[in-house]
């Protein structure tokens, strides 16, 4: 009777691992023709005050607007942006022109000028227990850490780990946040503004659970044998909830789920840490492995067309310091434009002041001037400055 469970046993493994080969995606990708739609439009502003930059600027937001009329719903103001070139510009009666040409088509990335500060916190687990003591403790922090890190292989991004910090003291109601004190600055936006980070990244590991050995349906030889099954091939669900948040009014961005199933041997042993050969070598962490890289192309793929934003410094004599450097690829002679937040009310939309002329890029902050040194007096310190 033993040698008949075990040589069962072993046909089933061979039965297993003969329809994983079988049902193995085509990793290889099919040629697929991709058409793409050019438009041409103008978009036109005032001059007022002789302000020329932010005249442009205003054009080119006008521009863009037509582009997205003339293009439907079928792409966001995102990738519009991101597939639009200045191909002429003239001024005639005091009013800035612009001829654009927006090259549109499905699927294309992105090639911003300036990299997004993104930081990223700990992915906790919904249920407690799911991750064994002698599985590795890795999770939690490995996972956000892993997606910052090919984000910033990118060249779009730089990021700050600060995986030790959890988001949700309610994992299962992610992502919603409870905000316990109810007067003060949500803690998205706290996290965004002490790091200086234009997005910030959080998610939940929602499920991670082993399929239960305790109970096989039915009774007899075929059912004792796939009890002891269980012993050698598992089955796990892994379950991870991906957020991005807005840094400056802690508006929810960007929300997806990534599932995937994993049979086999499911247990990832304990010191194996995430992003290691270790770990990709084991079936649970080559499922995961695989999951991160799809949150980060996703995620990289929607936020490289975002406009590049960040905050003033302080204001002194006729000088703009903003917290920008050379890292986010900020280069003298750029143009910025400012907006006044209001306080408390970040949401509101804000009040456009002008355009800053970059003058010097240093390692921390950069120097700009703007173009009307009587708008100065408008600008304070954590006001916003964006690409346009």
């Amino acid at each position: 009777m033993k040698i008949i469970v075990q040589l069962f046993i072993a046909i089933n493994l061979v039965f297993i691992q003969g329809c994983a080969v079988t049902e193995s995606p085509d990793t290889s990708e099919p040629e697929v023709a991709i058409s793409s739609r050019a438009i041409t439009v103008e978009g036109q502003a005032p001059i007022k005050k002789g302000a020329k930059l932010l005249a442009r600027k205003q054009a080119f937001r006008s521009a863009i607007r037509n582009v997205s009329i003339e293009a439907g719903s079928l792409y966001s103001s995102e990738a519009i942006l991101g597939s639009t070139k200045v191909v002429d510009e003239w001024i005639v009666d005091n009013t800035y022109h612009l001829q654009v040409l927006a090259v549109l088509s499905e699927g294309q990335v992105c090639n911003s000028p300036y990299r997004k500060r993104i930081v990223a916190t700990g992915f906790p687990g919904v249920v407690s227990g799911q991750i064994s003591a002698n599985e590795t403790q890795d999770l939690y922090s490995g996972i956000p850490r892993e997606m910052m890190n090919i984000l910033m292989e990118s060249g779009g991004f730089i990021g700050k780990n600060e995986t030790h910090t959890i988001l949700y003291s309610r994992p299962d109601m992610a992502p919603e946040i409870i905000d316990e004190s109810g007067y003060q600055d949500s803690i998205v936006i706290q996290m965004a503004q002490e790091y200086g980070a234009q997005f910030v990244l959080s998610g939940v590991i929602r499920d991670f659970e082993v399929e239960s050995t305790e109970y096989i349906r039915g009774a007899g030889f075929f059912s004792q044998a796939k009890a002891m099954m269980r012993d050698f091939v598992a089955r796990r669900g892994v379950s991870i909830d991906v957020y991005v948040h807005d840094g400056l009014s802690g508006a929810l961005l960007f929300q997806h789920r990534y599932t995937d199933t994993v049979v086999g041997d499911v247990w990832i042993p304990t010191g194996y840490t995430v992003g290691s050969e270790r770990f990709k070598a084991t079936p649970s962490g080559h499922k995961i492995s695989k999951l991160i890289q799809l949150a980060s192309k996703d995620i990289g793929h929607l936020f490289s067309c975002y406009p590049f934003s960040s905050t003033v410094l302080k204001v002194e004599n006729n000088k703009v310091y903003i917290a920008a450097n050379a890292q986010d690829k900020l280069r003298p002679g750029d143009n910025l434009v400012v907006y006044a937040v209001k306080r408390g009310a970040a949401m509101q939309a804000n009040e456009l002041i002008g355009v800053i002329n970059i003058q010097d890029v240093q390692a921390g902050f950069s120097v700009g001037e703007m173009e009307l040194t009587s708008d100065l007096r408008k600008i304070k310190p954590g006001d916003l400055v964006k690409s346009w």
